[in-house]
């Protein structure tokens, strides 16, 4: 029988040992997020093993992780509006995730060989932020120190949650990665009164491309344009994401599982 990989408790402090092993290429490692664990990597060889372990299909691609809404803009196509709703969630620590279009010259920073695992048909990709700090403190370094991306998907088995509990990520996981950072006490405190059947296990996904993939247009306070903002996942702060999008955009829709 496979041993466990090794399991360390968050400090509060970026993690040397994870950041380490997103340098070192060909790793995986399992992070505490507000809403549970991630698996997380940083280049084909690690992309490869997350897909492996999850058992997932390859044309669900990872998110990227980003440490700031200034890399998002780096990264991704947005206008004033999408970029000043991003910063709303910035600064109330708001965790959420944005499908948007790649800026062209910014897939250099995508791995050689990993564009398919990390970006749709469409040319798009969910940009996530405010996910937790334990990995944000991760990403940021990777992004600031070295110029480098990280992604993830959750550390459960596909289309299986982990309950927000290290013990939830399954035996595959736990013996397949190459670090586990626990942290069930962080996790627990982002909804502090949830109970395991009560509790969000995903946050909030909102799409602001149209079905090719192009960006939508600025609203510009006009109403009824299209196409619209859409909330296509709901999830942790669910409510105080409908009350930024009610407040930066007169039109958007909520179609859960649309496309996503």
């Amino acid at each position: 029988m496979s041993e466990k990989a090794p399991m360390v408790h968050w400090d509060g402090e970026l993690n040397s040992e994870g950041l380490a092993l997103m340098r070192a290429g060909g790793k995986a490692i399992v992070s505490p997020t507000k809403v549970g664990y991630i698996v997380m990597t940083s280049d084909l060889g690690g992309l490869e093993r997350k897909f492996d372990l999850k058992q997932r299909k390859r044309n669900k691609p990872a998110v990227v992780l980003c440490g700031s809404v200034d890399q998002i803009t780096e990264l991704a196509e947005l206008n004033d509006e999408v970029e000043a709703f991003y910063r709303t969630h910035e600064e109330q620590d708001v965790l959420m995730g944005c499908i948007l279009p790649w800026k062209h010259e910014a897939k250099r920073y995508i791995p050689a060989g990993a564009e398919e695992l990390v970006i749709d048909g469409r040319g798009t990709s969910c940009f996530v932020m405010a996910f937790g700090k334990p990995g944000e403190q991760i990403a940021r370094a990777r992004w600031e120190e070295d110029g480098e991306l990280v992604f993830a998907s959750s550390a459960n088995p596909s289309g299986q949650g982990n309950r927000g509990l290290v013990s939830g990520i399954g035996e595959r996981i736990e013996q397949g990665v190459d670090l586990i950072i626990e942290a069930d006490d962080y996790v627990a405190s982002i909804q502090p009164d949830a109970t395991v059947e009560t509790r969000w296990e995903q946050g909030v996904m909102v799409s602001f491309v149209d079905d090719q993939g192009s960006l939508v247009p600025e609203q510009k306070g006009e109403r009824d344009v299209t196409p619209a903002p859409m909330l296509i996942r709901k999830g942790v702060y669910l409510d105080q994401i409908l009350r930024n999008l009610s407040d930066h955009f007169l039109s958007w829709d909520f179609r859960q599982g649309h496309y996503y």
